[in-house]
């Protein structure tokens, strides 16, 4: 039986989409592999990792008989890999194994009985959906994922918070030293849903998702989300737990206001990050009307002093940041200008974009 037969940039696509959660090992052989379901003209391509489940749906061509089984997953993309991107693949059964024929090359693949392949149970209480065009989410994503905790013993800030209120949706990451909180408008009005998402899923996201207008749907469980698009369907456990009270976080009515271009500052505390180590990240500002200095030293008494000139009237300010809570959020923000409000050299920074309240920055000072 021919199971599909295209070519090689489609197949490799298809199997590309849902080959991120594979890992080439794991304690379960056939987690390994990628699930290939026939069924009339569709072919269904899923993979799991027992936490997240990718399945993709695209017509594939082939013979129409209902087929079910499973093979390596990494092993047939890097096959693929090898092939020109025009040339026809053929994919047939010979009794247990995959047979893949490519113009004169023959590549025969062991396999795993598709019944033996964990599907993720899906929840049976999602809300209701709601979608939001893909390049927002995914703009909403860069605003706050490098915010996220990566190993953080507090579990539940290894991940992104979700909420869906009223016809908003708002994304907030934490590691404890810094806080970004991003949102924009849903298409519908939607009950109150919060759930975090795992580290690993909102990566996975970040890749998947493209830049054009076509909608993402999405729907949360107690303890599943599920998105639909691009012919794909992604299910994801979520994290437990309670996530930090982040209203109380965010800083209300610092009296010390400064405008300034993002690129300028960027780039001035990307200069001075040159004379930080790995262990000591520290970058001190100095604020005063008129001007803000930013300085670094390391200790080989080596020394970057960068200034530039502002719009400022308030208070003589100086504090030190880590310059990596500084430069990931300034990277992530695509717009001229950045506003800074400050209370003194202890408190908490936050970070906005002018005439626009959503998108939020919060960072703690360090002692330098």
């Amino acid at each position: 039986m021919i199971v599909l037969q295209t070519t090689q940039e489609r197949l490799l696509t298809a199997l590309q989409t849902v080959a991120g959660i594979v890992e080439r090992r794991h304690t379960l052989p056939i987690l390994a592999n990628v699930l290939i379901q026939r069924a009339g003209p569709l072919v269904q391509l899923t993979t799991s990792d027992l936490e997240i489940q990718i399945r993709a749906t695209a017509e594939l061509g082939g013979d129409d008989q209902p087929f079910a089984t499973t093979v390596g997953a990494r092993k047939l993309i890097d096959i693929l890999r090898t092939l020109p991107a025009e040339q026809k693949v053929t994919l047939e059964t010979a009794g247990e194994r995959l047979v893949l024929r490519a113009g004169k090359s023959r590549f025969t693949l062991q396999t795993l009985p598709a019944q033996d392949f964990p599907l993720v149970q899906e929840s049976p209480t999602f809300g209701p959906v709601f979608a939001v065009p893909q390049k927002v989410l995914k703009r909403l994503l860069a605003q706050v994922s490098f915010a996220m905790a990566a190993q953080d013993i507090r579990y539940y800030l290894n991940g992104i918070l979700f909420v869906a209120e009223g016809r908003q949706l708002t994304l907030v990451a934490t590691d404890g030293h810094r806080l970004a909180l991003a949102s924009s408008e849903l298409d519908v009005e939607v009950p109150k849903q919060e759930v975090i998402l795992p580290r690993k899923t909102v990566l996975e996201l970040q890749r998947l998702l493209s830049d054009h207008d076509g909608a993402i749907e999405m729907r949360f469980a107690s303890n599943q989300a599920k998105f639909a698009f691009d012919g794909l369907e992604f299910v994801t456990k979520l994290v437990e737990g309670k996530f930090p009270d982040y209203q109380r976080v965010i800083p209300r009515a610092h009296r010390n206001v400064v405008v300034l271009g993002r690129a300028p500052l960027l780039a001035a505390l990307q200069r001075a990050a040159i004379m930080t180590t790995d262990k000591f990240k520290g970058v001190r500002l100095h604020l005063e009307p008129g001007l803000l200095q930013v300085a670094a030293n390391n200790a080989d008494q080596e020394e970057a002093v960068d200034e530039l000139d502002i719009e400022y009237s308030g208070d003589v300010i100086d504090i030190g940041f880590n310059v990596t809570y500084l430069t990931e959020a300034l990277g992530n923000m695509g717009q001229e200008l950045v506003r800074i409000e400050l209370q003194d050299g202890n408190a908490s920074a936050l970070i906005t974009i002018p005439d626009d309240d959503r998108f939020k920055y919060v960072v703690m000072p360090m002692r330098i």
